[in-house]
């Protein structure tokens, strides 16, 4: 079986604290517990999860070391987001998203899974991110909320 590789910003892991969010985003990491995805961290995600509650943070603790990949932010990650801003993609200020999305990409993720419908799952800035991604030759990525990832636990 192929394990889905999903990047998971820190919007999906404060998902899990939030009404609005909360049962979506844990029927996804009950799908991770259960080994139908890899979750994707970068040192981005990490450095803001070190700020969060300590209960956001037991949810990536507390997941199977074997359905978590860290990955890094090397230079040609930054450089990736750096592209998107130069590409007006997103703003400096939001260079924060603009590297999960390109840690996510340079990863070769499956997938990216965020809440933040602003700057990521927002059907401009994928076309923007995916404009960038195919003229460096990269490959498009699928961007979706955890809402839209269904719950393919029953057939597991």
């Amino acid at each position: 079986m192929h394990r889905i590789r999903v990047y998971v910003d820190t919007s999906v892991f404060g998902g899990t604290q939030d009404a609005e969010f909360v049962v979506a985003s844990n029927s996804f990491f009950d799908l991770v517990r259960l080994g139908a995805h890899v979750v994707l961290l970068s040192d981005e995600t990490l450095r803001e999860l070190a700020d969060s509650p300590d209960a956001v943070q037991r949810v990536w603790l507390d997941l199977p070391p074997a359905s978590v990949e860290l990955i890094g932010l090397d230079d040609e990650a930054r450089s990736l987001a750096d592209e998107y801003v130069n590409a007006e993609v997103l703003r400096e200020a939001s260079i924060a998203d603009a590297l999960h999305v390109a840690a996510a990409t340079v990863a070769n993720a499956d997938l990216i899974l965020s809440w933040n419908f602003r700057h990521i799952v927002n059907y401009n800035r994928i076309r923007g991110f995916n404009s960038v991604n195919v003229r460096l030759g990269y490959r498009a990525m699928t961007i979706l909320s955890p809402r839209e990832v269904g719950d393919e636990a029953e057939g597991l």
